[in-house]
Protein backbone atom coordinates (compact mmCIF):
# COMPACT_ATOMS: atom_id res chain seq x y z
CA UNK A 1 0.00 0.00 0.00
CA UNK A 2 1.31 3.44 -0.95
CA UNK A 3 1.62 6.25 1.56
CA UNK A 4 -1.07 8.94 1.15
CA UNK A 5 -0.37 10.69 -2.15
CA UNK A 6 0.20 14.43 -1.86
CA UNK A 7 1.61 17.09 -4.11
CA UNK A 8 5.18 18.05 -3.29
CA UNK A 9 4.28 21.76 -3.44
CA UNK A 10 1.51 22.52 -1.00
CA UNK A 11 1.06 18.99 0.29
CA UNK A 12 -2.41 18.74 -1.25
CA UNK A 13 -3.95 15.25 -1.15
CA UNK A 14 -4.40 13.73 -4.60
CA UNK A 15 -7.71 12.19 -5.65
CA UNK A 16 -9.43 10.87 -8.76
CA UNK A 17 -12.47 11.92 -10.74
CA UNK A 18 -14.40 8.76 -11.55
CA UNK A 19 -15.10 8.51 -15.28
CA UNK A 20 -14.60 6.04 -18.10
CA UNK A 21 -14.56 2.30 -17.53
CA UNK A 22 -13.76 2.68 -13.84
CA UNK A 23 -17.17 4.26 -13.23
CA UNK A 24 -18.81 0.99 -14.28
CA UNK A 25 -16.84 -1.21 -11.88
CA UNK A 26 -18.02 -2.23 -8.38
CA UNK A 27 -17.38 0.36 -5.69
CA UNK A 28 -15.47 -2.06 -3.47
CA UNK A 29 -13.07 -2.95 -6.30
CA UNK A 30 -12.21 0.62 -7.30
CA UNK A 31 -12.14 1.89 -3.73
CA UNK A 32 -9.66 -0.83 -2.75
CA UNK A 33 -7.45 -0.02 -5.73
CA UNK A 34 -7.61 3.75 -5.11
CA UNK A 35 -6.90 3.62 -1.38
CA UNK A 36 -4.13 1.11 -2.00
CA UNK A 37 -2.58 3.57 -4.44
CA UNK A 38 -2.75 6.38 -1.92
CA UNK A 39 -5.56 8.41 -3.45
CA UNK A 40 -7.38 10.56 -0.95
CA UNK A 41 -10.80 11.15 -2.51
CA UNK A 42 -13.11 10.24 -5.36
CA UNK A 43 -15.23 12.68 -7.39
CA UNK A 44 -18.53 11.15 -8.44
CA UNK A 45 -20.95 11.67 -11.32
CA UNK A 46 -24.56 12.33 -10.34
CA UNK A 47 -25.56 8.81 -11.40
CA UNK A 48 -23.54 7.43 -8.49
CA UNK A 49 -24.99 9.68 -5.79
CA UNK A 50 -26.50 6.66 -4.07
CA UNK A 51 -23.06 5.06 -3.65
CA UNK A 52 -21.61 7.83 -1.47
CA UNK A 53 -21.90 5.80 1.78
CA UNK A 54 -20.15 2.84 0.15
CA UNK A 55 -17.13 4.94 -0.81
CA UNK A 56 -16.95 6.44 2.65
CA UNK A 57 -17.22 3.06 4.32
CA UNK A 58 -14.36 1.87 2.09
CA UNK A 59 -12.20 4.69 3.42
CA UNK A 60 -12.39 6.98 0.38
CA UNK A 61 -14.04 10.37 0.99
CA UNK A 62 -16.13 11.93 -1.77
CA UNK A 63 -14.43 15.10 -2.98
CA UNK A 64 -17.22 16.35 -5.22
CA UNK A 65 -20.59 15.16 -6.48
CA UNK A 66 -21.96 16.36 -9.82
CA UNK A 67 -25.17 18.34 -9.34
CA UNK A 68 -26.79 16.88 -12.45
CA UNK A 69 -26.29 14.57 -15.38
CA UNK A 70 -28.02 16.01 -18.44
CA UNK A 71 -30.07 18.55 -16.49
CA UNK A 72 -27.39 21.24 -16.16
CA UNK A 73 -28.95 23.47 -18.80
CA UNK A 74 -32.32 23.67 -17.07
CA UNK A 75 -30.81 26.21 -14.68
CA UNK A 76 -30.16 28.50 -17.66
CA UNK A 77 -33.39 27.81 -19.54
CA UNK A 78 -35.48 30.63 -21.00
CA UNK A 79 -38.51 28.76 -19.66
CA UNK A 80 -39.18 30.15 -16.17
CA UNK A 81 -41.16 27.08 -15.11
CA UNK A 82 -38.31 24.81 -16.16
CA UNK A 83 -35.83 26.93 -14.23
CA UNK A 84 -37.96 26.70 -11.09
CA UNK A 85 -38.31 22.93 -11.45
CA UNK A 86 -34.57 22.51 -11.97
CA UNK A 87 -33.80 24.68 -8.93
CA UNK A 88 -36.12 22.50 -6.83
CA UNK A 89 -34.31 19.41 -8.09
CA UNK A 90 -30.95 21.01 -7.28
CA UNK A 91 -32.10 21.79 -3.74
CA UNK A 92 -32.98 18.13 -3.22
CA UNK A 93 -29.59 16.99 -4.48
CA UNK A 94 -27.79 19.45 -2.19
CA UNK A 95 -29.74 18.37 0.88
CA UNK A 96 -29.21 14.69 0.14
CA UNK A 97 -25.52 15.24 -0.50
CA UNK A 98 -25.10 17.15 2.74
CA UNK A 99 -26.87 14.41 4.69
CA UNK A 100 -24.43 11.90 3.18
CA UNK A 101 -21.45 14.05 4.15
CA UNK A 102 -20.63 15.58 0.74
CA UNK A 103 -19.55 19.19 1.06
CA UNK A 104 -18.79 20.23 -2.55
CA UNK A 105 -21.19 20.05 -5.49
CA UNK A 106 -19.68 20.20 -8.98
CA UNK A 107 -21.43 22.19 -11.73
CA UNK A 108 -20.93 23.34 -15.31
CA UNK A 109 -22.93 26.37 -16.43
CA UNK A 110 -24.47 25.15 -19.68
CA UNK A 111 -26.91 27.28 -21.65
CA UNK A 112 -29.98 25.41 -22.86
CA UNK A 113 -30.33 27.46 -26.05
CA UNK A 114 -26.92 28.32 -27.49
CA UNK A 115 -28.54 30.83 -29.87
CA UNK A 116 -29.75 33.18 -27.14
CA UNK A 117 -27.61 36.21 -26.25
CA UNK A 118 -25.20 35.38 -23.46
CA UNK A 119 -26.35 38.40 -21.45
CA UNK A 120 -29.83 36.88 -21.38
CA UNK A 121 -28.71 33.40 -20.32
CA UNK A 122 -26.34 34.97 -17.78
CA UNK A 123 -29.39 36.53 -16.15
CA UNK A 124 -31.12 33.15 -15.94
CA UNK A 125 -27.99 31.67 -14.39
CA UNK A 126 -27.81 34.38 -11.73
CA UNK A 127 -31.50 33.93 -10.91
CA UNK A 128 -31.37 30.13 -10.66
CA UNK A 129 -28.16 29.77 -8.69
CA UNK A 130 -29.04 32.74 -6.55
CA UNK A 131 -32.14 30.82 -5.48
CA UNK A 132 -29.81 28.18 -3.97
CA UNK A 133 -28.20 30.58 -1.49
CA UNK A 134 -30.48 29.57 1.38
CA UNK A 135 -30.03 25.80 1.03
CA UNK A 136 -26.27 26.18 0.59
CA UNK A 137 -26.02 28.30 3.73
CA UNK A 138 -28.22 25.91 5.70
CA UNK A 139 -26.25 22.81 4.67
CA UNK A 140 -22.74 24.28 4.48
CA UNK A 141 -22.36 22.86 0.97
CA UNK A 142 -20.28 24.76 -1.58
CA UNK A 143 -20.67 24.95 -5.35
CA UNK A 144 -17.55 24.33 -7.46
CA UNK A 145 -17.93 25.75 -10.97
CA UNK A 146 -15.80 24.14 -13.67
CA UNK A 147 -14.81 26.30 -16.63
CA UNK A 148 -15.34 23.76 -19.41
CA UNK A 149 -15.88 26.03 -22.44
CA UNK A 150 -18.11 23.77 -24.58
CA UNK A 151 -21.79 24.11 -25.52
CA UNK A 152 -21.87 27.87 -24.90
CA UNK A 153 -21.02 27.27 -21.24
CA UNK A 154 -20.80 30.26 -18.92
CA UNK A 155 -18.20 30.88 -16.18
CA UNK A 156 -15.21 29.77 -18.26
CA UNK A 157 -13.20 32.96 -18.56
CA UNK A 158 -11.94 35.48 -16.00
CA UNK A 159 -14.61 37.95 -17.15
CA UNK A 160 -17.50 35.52 -16.69
CA UNK A 161 -16.27 34.01 -13.41
CA UNK A 162 -15.69 37.50 -12.04
CA UNK A 163 -19.16 38.71 -13.04
CA UNK A 164 -20.99 35.67 -11.66
CA UNK A 165 -19.16 35.55 -8.32
CA UNK A 166 -19.79 39.26 -7.87
CA UNK A 167 -23.51 38.70 -8.45
CA UNK A 168 -23.66 35.78 -6.03
CA UNK A 169 -21.67 37.60 -3.32
CA UNK A 170 -21.67 34.48 -1.14
CA UNK A 171 -18.86 32.22 0.11
CA UNK A 172 -20.77 29.11 -0.93
CA UNK A 173 -19.99 29.72 -4.61
CA UNK A 174 -16.47 28.95 -5.77
CA UNK A 175 -14.29 27.66 -8.58
CA UNK A 176 -13.23 24.21 -9.68
CA UNK A 177 -9.78 25.17 -10.96
CA UNK A 178 -8.83 23.20 -14.06
CA UNK A 179 -5.88 24.69 -15.97
CA UNK A 180 -6.49 22.47 -19.00
CA UNK A 181 -9.56 24.45 -20.06
CA UNK A 182 -7.79 27.77 -19.68
CA UNK A 183 -4.88 26.59 -21.81
CA UNK A 184 -7.06 25.49 -24.71
CA UNK A 185 -8.67 28.95 -24.70
CA UNK A 186 -5.34 30.77 -24.63
CA UNK A 187 -5.88 32.05 -21.07
CA UNK A 188 -2.83 32.12 -18.80
CA UNK A 189 -3.60 29.58 -16.02
CA UNK A 190 -1.01 31.12 -13.69
CA UNK A 191 -2.43 34.62 -13.97
CA UNK A 192 -5.90 33.14 -13.46
CA UNK A 193 -4.99 31.35 -10.24
CA UNK A 194 -3.19 34.44 -8.95
CA UNK A 195 -6.48 36.33 -9.30
CA UNK A 196 -8.91 33.63 -8.24
CA UNK A 197 -7.06 31.37 -5.79
CA UNK A 198 -9.13 32.59 -2.79
CA UNK A 199 -12.28 31.42 -4.61
CA UNK A 200 -10.91 27.96 -5.54
CA UNK A 201 -12.71 25.19 -3.67
CA UNK A 202 -11.58 22.18 -5.73
CA UNK A 203 -8.82 21.47 -8.27
CA UNK A 204 -8.70 19.12 -11.25
CA UNK A 205 -5.37 17.58 -12.12
CA UNK A 206 -5.54 17.78 -15.90
CA UNK A 207 -3.29 19.35 -18.51
CA UNK A 208 -3.45 20.42 -22.16
CA UNK A 209 -0.87 19.84 -24.86
CA UNK A 210 -0.66 22.62 -27.43
CA UNK A 211 0.72 21.22 -30.67
CA UNK A 212 2.73 24.08 -32.18
CA UNK A 213 2.87 22.53 -35.66
CA UNK A 214 -0.87 22.00 -35.76
CA UNK A 215 -1.45 25.49 -34.42
CA UNK A 216 0.63 26.82 -37.30
CA UNK A 217 -1.18 24.69 -39.89
CA UNK A 218 -4.75 25.12 -38.66
CA UNK A 219 -4.78 28.24 -36.47
CA UNK A 220 -7.28 28.62 -33.65
CA UNK A 221 -10.43 29.37 -35.64
CA UNK A 222 -10.47 27.07 -38.67
CA UNK A 223 -10.98 23.33 -39.10
CA UNK A 224 -8.45 21.37 -41.07
CA UNK A 225 -8.98 20.65 -44.76
CA UNK A 226 -7.29 17.25 -45.00
CA UNK A 227 -6.34 16.42 -41.41
CA UNK A 228 -8.41 15.20 -38.48
CA UNK A 229 -8.90 16.70 -35.02
CA UNK A 230 -7.06 15.15 -32.10
CA UNK A 231 -8.92 12.76 -29.82
CA UNK A 232 -9.78 14.29 -26.44
CA UNK A 233 -9.10 17.65 -28.06
CA UNK A 234 -9.48 19.59 -31.29
CA UNK A 235 -7.31 20.74 -34.17
CA UNK A 236 -4.30 22.08 -32.30
CA UNK A 237 -4.72 20.90 -28.70
CA UNK A 238 -5.62 17.84 -26.67
CA UNK A 239 -6.11 17.07 -23.00
CA UNK A 240 -3.39 15.12 -21.20
CA UNK A 241 -2.48 13.97 -17.74
CA UNK A 242 -0.54 16.54 -15.68
CA UNK A 243 3.05 16.94 -16.77
CA UNK A 244 2.48 16.18 -20.44
CA UNK A 245 1.08 19.56 -21.36
CA UNK A 246 1.85 23.23 -20.88
CA UNK A 247 0.57 23.84 -17.33
CA UNK A 248 3.28 25.16 -14.94
CA UNK A 249 2.22 22.92 -12.07
CA UNK A 250 4.81 23.91 -9.49
CA UNK A 251 3.93 27.59 -9.85
CA UNK A 252 0.18 26.88 -9.88
CA UNK A 253 0.35 24.78 -6.73
CA UNK A 254 2.54 27.43 -5.12
CA UNK A 255 -0.15 30.05 -5.67
CA UNK A 256 -2.78 27.76 -4.15
CA UNK A 257 -0.53 27.14 -1.15
CA UNK A 258 -0.01 30.88 -0.68
CA UNK A 259 -3.79 31.34 -0.73
CA UNK A 260 -4.13 28.61 1.93
CA UNK A 261 -6.15 26.29 -0.28
CA UNK A 262 -7.22 23.30 1.82
CA UNK A 263 -8.73 20.92 -0.73
CA UNK A 264 -7.83 18.08 -3.08
CA UNK A 265 -6.18 17.91 -6.47
CA UNK A 266 -8.34 15.33 -8.24
CA UNK A 267 -6.97 13.78 -11.42
CA UNK A 268 -9.46 13.96 -14.27
CA UNK A 269 -8.31 11.43 -16.83
CA UNK A 270 -8.95 12.55 -20.40
CA UNK A 271 -5.91 11.40 -22.33
CA UNK A 272 -5.86 9.35 -25.51
CA UNK A 273 -2.77 7.54 -24.27
CA UNK A 274 -4.69 6.00 -21.35
CA UNK A 275 -8.45 6.18 -21.73
CA UNK A 276 -10.48 3.26 -22.98
CA UNK A 277 -9.54 0.30 -20.81
CA UNK A 278 -9.48 -0.35 -17.08
CA UNK A 279 -5.77 -1.16 -17.15
CA UNK A 280 -4.96 1.91 -19.22
CA UNK A 281 -6.95 4.24 -17.02
CA UNK A 282 -5.31 2.93 -13.89
CA UNK A 283 -1.88 3.44 -15.48
CA UNK A 284 -2.89 6.98 -16.35
CA UNK A 285 -4.03 7.78 -12.84
CA UNK A 286 -0.82 6.38 -11.37
CA UNK A 287 1.39 8.28 -13.81
CA UNK A 288 -0.47 11.50 -13.05
CA UNK A 289 -0.21 10.80 -9.33
CA UNK A 290 3.53 10.28 -9.55
CA UNK A 291 4.02 13.51 -11.46
CA UNK A 292 1.95 15.55 -9.01
CA UNK A 293 3.89 14.03 -6.13
CA UNK A 294 7.09 15.26 -7.75
CA UNK A 295 6.15 18.94 -8.24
Amino acid sequence: MHAPAKTSTGGFPIGIRLTGTMADRPVAEIAAWATGAGFGCVDLPSSLQGTVPQWQQAGLPVGTLDLFGREWSGMLSADAAKRRATVAQAEQVIRSAATAGVKIIFVVMLAEDVNLPRKETFGYMVESYGALRAVLKATGVRIAIEGWPGCNAHCCTPESYRAFLREMNAPHFGINYDPSHLLRMGIDPLRFVKEFAPQVVHVHGKDTLIDAERLYNYGTEQAGFLGEPLRWGAWFWRYTIPGRGQAPWCALLGELKAARYQGYVSIELEDVDFNGTLEGEQRGFLAARDFLKSV
